[in-house]
């Protein structure tokens, strides 16, 4: 496949359920790749088994053509990070704490200062509420600054898990703007994101996951303007969009 990130036939177990099964897919360098599928399917699986939150019991991850650790805090410092779904910022850490821990691994201070600045010009709420409580922020706000903390960790793949879940609209087109924003200066993504809509209106490609299994892949706009796509995730028979 040659990707800057492969996975191949990975298969996942909890309690002698199969989460996924055989699953394989790639993601190239500069580009956004959304994986698109009902709860349960194995989305936020497949995440944590490239971050190795959980075991895998077959199959492969690699980056850069080398096998990921198996180990959280190495595949940070590898440069793949996870923005976990329910954003899971630090409730009792001001804004800039929690930015600040995002860059535990990194010793180069410029670098971080000068990275705290671009948050803040992507995120000028958090600027504005930098010595508030994470805990005290909206919704919309603690998943502006999940994303900011992980962008701390200076991200060469940056995994994103349901982004815009319970998020209202308008926040929703903001953390659109911002993944597409942040692809443009040069972080690849991989989307898991229930909002089939808009995650396939910004992909560069797609895969369906059903059941642990991936059944279907294409470029973004081709899955969103696929009729069966349209009828089983985005509600509609038959709409031609992009």
């Amino acid at each position: 496949m040659g990707g800057l990130l492969e996975i191949h036939d990975l298969h996942v177990t909890y309690g002698g359920v199969k989460a996924l099964r055989g699953v394989s897919l790639h993601v190239d360098e500069g580009e956004i790749v959304t994986i698109i599928g009902a709860n349960g399917a194995g989305k936020s699986t497949l995440l944590n088994a490239i971050s190795a939150v959980v075991k895998v019991a077959q199959g492969s991850v690699t980056y850069l053509g080398a096998p990921l650790p198996t180990r959280p805090h190495q595949v940070v410092a590898r440069g793949v990070i996870q923005v976990p779904e329910g954003r899971q910022v630090f409730a009792n850490l001001t804004i800039k704490r929690n930015l600040e821990v995002g860059a535990f691994l990194r010793k180069d201070k410029a670098g971080i200062k000068r990275d705290i600045e671009y948050i803040y010009t992507t995120f000028p709420r958090l600027k504005e509420r930098e010595s508030q409580m994470a805990g005290s922020l909206s919704g919309g706000e603690q998943q502006m600054l999940a994303i900011g903390r992980a962008i701390m960790s200076s991200p060469k793949v940056l995994l994103m898990d349901e982004p815009s879940l319970g998020l209202a609209p308008l926040m929703v087109q903001e953390i659109f703007r911002v993944i597409t924003k942040i692809n443009r200066e040069g972080t690849t993504i991989l989307l898991v994101e229930q909002n089939a809509h808009k995650a396939l209106a910004v992909a560069h490609r797609a895969y369906v996951i059903e059941v642990g299994e991936i059944i279907r892949e294409g470029k973004g706009l081709e899955l969103l303007n696929d009729a069966a796509v349209q009828e089983a995730y985005l509600g509609t028979r038959k709409v031609v969009l992009g």
